[in-house]
């Protein structure tokens, strides 16, 4: 069998950072930047008042109380730059450029806020409310980095910059196949050995929830030719980026994944010391699209989606970062493990900083309506036998 580790690093390797495109600050959110950006100018690009009340030269209000000739009303936005003479003051607007002469700005609160003539009554300490052009950042500063996942401050940061658009890497597009006679559209009435499908939604809404665009597919029957016809319909269509699958991939007669692509030389299918998630494959179609196999037992999938599939995306989508938040945890009810394999443990916090299985029923993997109850994947190596009460585990943050 292989190794968690080393299949997860198999992959990963299939992905690969999209092109960048240029697209508009209204539809930058939620991408990845592409490169690096610096700003051209210094910002703030003019010294500026950080509050409302009256710019003023600071040695004229040395003693107070002092009343001063008011000689202009600067609005932020205001193009005028009128010099302060001694004994002169300027109505001043937070953000407003500071006028040539001025030193220091006095809050209107310790004024008597007139408009003609105004008189302070609390001297200024040295450059009082002044924000000083360049304090944010210099030409060739950077402001954000290639890899950065554009939030609302980040697309804020593009704006302060005067840019109009980022470089971006496109979203992916990942075609989700779930495959089996048995699966009908949730909503069906159900005839004996027929199952809703649950497995497109999740990995749908798995791929969705990843920063991915899901075009989600099937469920496909047991017939081998007509998933092959289907797969390389995909494959030759330029707007899919990937292709995972779910169900067929383990040993039975009915195995439909594998029987349609065991003899498509760019695809392998192998155990991998993982429970849930044994059954595996993976590859490249003919055309070049990545393809991910997955086995058909819903916590298997999602299981196996969080270690294989996610971090891909990941990388599709240019992050710096592909791995999920994880923490240390204390379990506060222990559980066993399979000989010889990797446990994939869905678990929920009882606290901060302490889990417990999802589940009274362990990591079956069919135990798709405890799913939902899980809130982290407890990764614990092949070498444990046991998780004991008390022990240490490393737990991947899904929700």
């Amino acid at each position: 069998m292989r190794p968690l580790d080393e299949h997860r690093a198999a992959a990963l390797a299939l992905a690969e950072p999209l092109p960048a495109v240029e697209v508009g600050l209204a539809d930058a959110l939620g991408l990845v930047l592409a490169t690096d950006v610096r700003t051209d100018e210094l910002l703030p690009r003019w010294d500026n008042s950080a509050m409302d009340g009256y710019a003023v030269r600071r040695a004229d209000v040395l003693a107070v109380p002092v009343v001063l000739r008011v000689v202009a009303d600067l609005p932020a936005g205001s193009p005028d730059e009128p010099a302060l003479e001694p004994g002169t003051a300027a109505r001043i607007m937070t953000g407003a450029p500071l006028p040539p002469g001025a030193d220091a700005v006095v809050p209107v609160e310790v004024t008597d806020a007139g408009a003609a003539t105004v008189e302070i009554r609390v001297a200024p300490e040295p450059a009082a409310h002044i924000r000083r052009a360049g304090e944010d950042a210099v030409p060739g500063d950077l402001v954000l980095a290639a890899g950065a996942l554009l939030g609302p401050a980040h697309v804020a940061a593009l704006a302060s910059t005067g840019r109009s658009t980022a470089l971006v890497h496109r979203r992916p597009r990942i075609a989700v196949v779930s495959t089996g006679d048995e699966l009908v559209p949730p909503g069906t009435a159900l005839r004996r050995g027929q199952l809703p499908d649950s497995n497109s939604w999740l990995l749908a809404a798995a791929v969705t929830e990843a920063g991915a665009v899901a075009v989600r597919l099937g469920p496909v029957g047991d017939d081998p030719a007509a998933l092959l016809e289907l797969l390389h319909t995909l494959d030759a269509d330029p707007t899919v980026d990937g292709i995972v699958t779910s169900g067929g991939v383990s040993m039975g007669e009915y195995d439909v994944v594998k029987a349609a692509l065991l003899s498509s030389p760019g695809v392998e299918f192998l155990p991998v010391a993982v429970q849930p998630g044994k059954p595996q494959g993976l590859g490249r179609l003919p055309g070049g699209t990545p393809i991910w196999t997955l086995p058909g037992n819903p916590v298997s999938s999602f299981a196996s989606f969080e270690m294989f599939v996610r971090p891909a995306i990941g990388r599709m989508r240019g992050l710096a970062s592909v791995e999920r938040p994880a923490v240390r945890a204390v379990v506060d009810e222990g559980w066993r493990t399979p000989p010889g394999r990797a446990q994939l443990m869905p678990v929920r916090f009882v606290d901060s900083g302490h889990v417990v299985p999802a589940t009274a029923r362990g990591s079956g993997s069919h135990l798709v309506a405890r799913l939902a109850l899980a809130e982290g994947l407890a990764v614990v190596p092949a070498e444990v036998d046991e998780v004991v009460v008390g022990a240490s585990v490393h737990v991947l943050k899904v929700t």
